[in-house]
């Protein structure tokens, strides 16, 4: 270990009896060594993220973000409701903050022994992105096993990795992204610089002077880069004819950056708080980006707004025959607010323009009147370029309409062939589908993964503040985290649900994107709130302390995961038996059922055995030896 830089320090602050320890081998560890609560804890969220899981196991993912089905009656309303705001986007936080804890607990045991962390580690993260990769190709696209292996590289990289190689790495990605068809790299590419951004607060010491203030380098390019785009907010504000989408955005968010640079200065010390405050600012932020955006998509203009739902008639009558379109399309179910604005030959009724034929017409439209003979119609030369009329602010507006309207029904479309695939398909042929889209999902982990590095960086301090090696003697803090933590947690959810609980497509007046922003920022809270709850009820001398019947569930958390989803394919899948829609009412019976199976069969088991069948092979691969397989 690097126990001299800043880094290590900022998440080394061992309590005595960590720090006391006598050194043991770095081995996967035994029964006895286990943080019972930890387990418990982990056993409590497995059925808190089955019952959101099976939602998408009989609904498609292209409707993920629209909040509720807006059909749903009585029972099927009630759990929904119930789900949505007491359940879903709290779990998987538990399971990232269990996720940094164990990370911390591997750490602390390298200490100990004073053998090598950082490769026992890197091998453990490669197999879990093979076992994550596998899982969403073969089984299921929810899989959030890859999302956390890239989270947990990213995070050795904050705390572990220097800048010459990070720099270099970034550059040849970024080029990489620049082939046709590899665009999906810049995603990849900005991860990683946002990691060594990170890396930057945690452990450089380096500081910017300026009028006699030494501004610590990372809280430097925050303000800098707030200040840039409060700059170039009222650029676009003053200029008559400049970008009109970007004014709200940046007027927002440079603030917000430049706010949140300024609370990175004045809190950057002590350093062996660095991480914790690292950790809740990452997640505060980007809940804070996304209630903002849902403000800005609410109650700023509309860019659209004045737009001619069909392309100009041009005064030429022969031009204008050639150049005959549709009348004005109404939107469809799915997009009320969507009116269609691009030339197309046939247009279905109630069909959202498909194709991005708009663009081109208006082109073609604006173009001078073309040469008659067999003259070409235009030069190619640089006058001619010179030439050509620029697009009004209704043309510019009107591409963007209709760009928008494309989305919306290539969105449609997705959802029909998801319908389509999942309730009738083979399974090769669901097998090809999602293996097409693993590395648009690859890429986009590593933006999903600034936001996990934020809950690592919790769970690392609950293990290295002694708060969860032993919970008994922290009780009134967990009892502050319940007592606190679920009412503003679930209370902001709340909040935002009577704004909104569903979303339209394409409708910015809804209110959705406040209302899942609420949700998101009271995820937090709640989740440690859940916590806390949990760490009482085990410690508590009442029938509530038979809670630890979770705990062999939450040893073997990896094999009850991945077998979710394998039981959930065979029965709703239409390449097997094809339940697919059940109501959601129903999938709580189902998701009780199945999860009391686990209990009874992960007790069965590691009566027998030391480890899970997954954590078996995950804990062989990890420390390069057969773990012992029977007890």
């Amino acid at each position: 270990m690097e126990s001299a830089t800043p880094a290590t320090a900022a998440i080394a602050e061992a309590p005595a009896p960590i720090a006391a320890a006598a050194k043991i081998e770095m081995v996967p560890i035994a029964t006895d060594q286990r943080i019972e609560a930890l387990d418990v804890v982990r056993g409590f969220a497995l059925i808190g993220i089955f019952l959101m899981n099976i939602e998408f196991f009989n609904r498609v993912f292209a409707s993920f973000n629209e909040g509720m089905p807006r059909d749903l009656t009585g029972l099927n309303w009630f759990a929904s409701w119930f789900i949505a705001y007491f359940e879903q986007g709290k779990f998987w936080t538990i399971f990232s903050l269990l996720f940094g804890m164990g990370f911390a607990v591997m750490m602390v045991r390298a200490e100990r022994a004073g053998r090598e962390f950082k490769q026992v580690y890197l091998r453990r993260v490669l197999a879990l992105a093979v076992f994550g990769a596998l899982h969403y190709i073969f089984l299921w696209q929810g899989d959030i096993l890859f999302s956390y292996a890239v989270a947990a590289l990213m995070l050795m990289i904050v705390l572990y990795g220097k800048t010459k190689p990070l720099l270099i790495t970034i550059a040849v990605v970024v080029g990489l992204a620049f082939i046709p068809g590899m665009n999906d790299l810049f995603a990849v590419a900005t991860g990683l610089a946002a990691a060594g951004l990170f890396a930057l607060y945690m452990r450089s010491e380096k500081r910017v002077t300026i009028r006699g203030n030494a501004i610590p380098i990372f809280s430097f390019l925050l303000l800098l880069i707030g200040v840039l785009l409060m700059i170039a907010a009222t650029v676009f504000w003053v200029l008559p004819d400049g970008p009109i989408e970007p004014r709200w955005p940046l007027t927002v968010f440079g603030p917000l950056i430049f706010t949140t640079g300024w609370l990175s200065w004045k809190y950057f010390e002590p350093v062996e708080k660095r991480g914790v405050r690292l950790g809740v600012g990452l997640y505060v932020f980007f809940a804070l980006v996304m209630t903002f955006a849902g403000v800005v998509q609410r109650f700023a203009p509309d860019p659209f707004a004045g737009v001619a739902t069909s392309v100009q008639k041009p005064a030429d009558d022969k031009k204008a025959d050639a150049a005959k379109i549709a009348p004005p399309v109404v939107a469809s179910a799915a997009a009320p607010t969507a009116a269609a604005t691009a030339a197309a030959p046939t247009v279905a009724p109630a069909a959202v323009v498909p194709a991005a034929v708009a663009p081109t017409a208006e082109k073609k439209l604006a173009e001078p009147a073309a040469v008659t003979g067999d003259k070409p119609a235009a030069k190619s030369d640089k006058k001619a370029d010179e030439k050509k009329p620029k697009k009004t602010k209704e043309e510019r507006a009107a591409e963007r309409k209709a760009e928008k309207e494309k989305n919306l029904a290539e969105n449609k479309a997705e959802k029909e062939k998801e319908i389509r695939l999942f309730s009738k398909g083979g399974y090769w042929e669901t097998v090809n589908y999602s293996g097409g889209k693993f590395i648009e999902k690859a890429a986009g982990d590593f933006g999903f993964a600034m936001v996990l590095i934020g809950m690592f960086l919790l769970g690392v301090w609950f293990v290295r503040s002694g708060v969860m090696e032993n919970p008994g003697a922290h009780l009134p803090f967990f009892k502050k985290l319940m007592v606190y933590g679920l009412p503003i947690g679930i209370g902001l959810g709340l909040l935002g649900s009577m704004i909104t609980m569903s979303h339209i497509p394409g409708d910015r007046t809804d209110g959705w994107g406040i209302a899942r922003g609420l949700r998101d920022l009271g995820n937090l809270p709640a989740c440690l709130g859940y916590v806390g709850m949990v760490v009482l009820m085990l410690h508590s001398k009442t029938v509530f302390a038979n809670i630890r019947v979770l705990g062999p569930l939450g040893r073997m958390a990896l094999t009850n995961y991945l077998s979710q989803s394998l039981i959930c394919g065979i029965y709703f899948y239409g390449y097997a038996l094809g339940h697919w829609g059940m109501p959601r009412g129903q999938q709580v019976i189902f998701v009780l059922v199945i999860f009391s199976a686990q209990v009874a069969f992960s007790h069965w088991w590691l009566s027998k055995f030391p480890y899970g069948p997954m954590e078996w092979f995950w804990r062989g691969f990890t420390y390069r030896q057969i773990p012992k397989f029977k007890i």
